[in-house]
């Protein structure tokens, strides 16, 4: 992604455009943490009647914990606040799976009920997993591999 750094909204879900091409039932998106929000807001630009055949999210979240100092809070401001029309997404799939760790240090679990509730996505927690980052010693992620794989199925 362009500017891992400093990730604003318009800049990465033109950038998953591009990198996508033209969606169609058999496009599954794969994303990690901000990644996810991202893939969201992508979904949320496809043009009516556009379909994908299903999305994997790790460490997604609406809401955040231990951000930082205060230019992570500024990065992640407009990632909390910007609206988003869960229906517009639900339109373009309804094949979403979520996958949390229970010792995630910046997501909290309540993020479950979200991705629920607003996404009908299917949750699964993962014990120990942290932020599913190299830092967290994870270099590989059996479960969304097992999730894609059924996706598009």
């Amino acid at each position: 992604m362009p500017d891992p750094d400093t990730p604003e909204i318009t800049t990465w879900v033109q950038h998953v455009s591009s990198v996508v091409g033209t969606p169609d039932e058999h496009t599954f998106l794969v994303g990690h943490s901000i990644g996810c929000q991202a893939i969201l807001r992508y979904l949320e630009s496809l043009p009516p009647d556009t379909h994908v055949g299903g999305v994997v999210l790790v460490a997604g979240f609406f809401t955040l914990t231990n951000i930082g100092g205060p230019a992570e809070e500024e990065i992640a401001r407009p990632w909390l606040t910007k609206s988003i029309n869960y229906e517009k997404i639900l339109s373009h799939t309804d094949r979403i799976t979520a996958i949390f760790s229970d010792n995630d240090e910046f997501v909290p679990l309540e993020n479950v009920k979200f991705f629920e509730e607003r996404l009908q996505a299917k949750t699964i927690i993962q014990k120990n997993r942290g932020h599913f980052s190299g830092s967290d010693g994870i270099m590989e992620l059996p479960v969304a591999l097992t999730e894609l794989l059924e996706l598009s199925r």
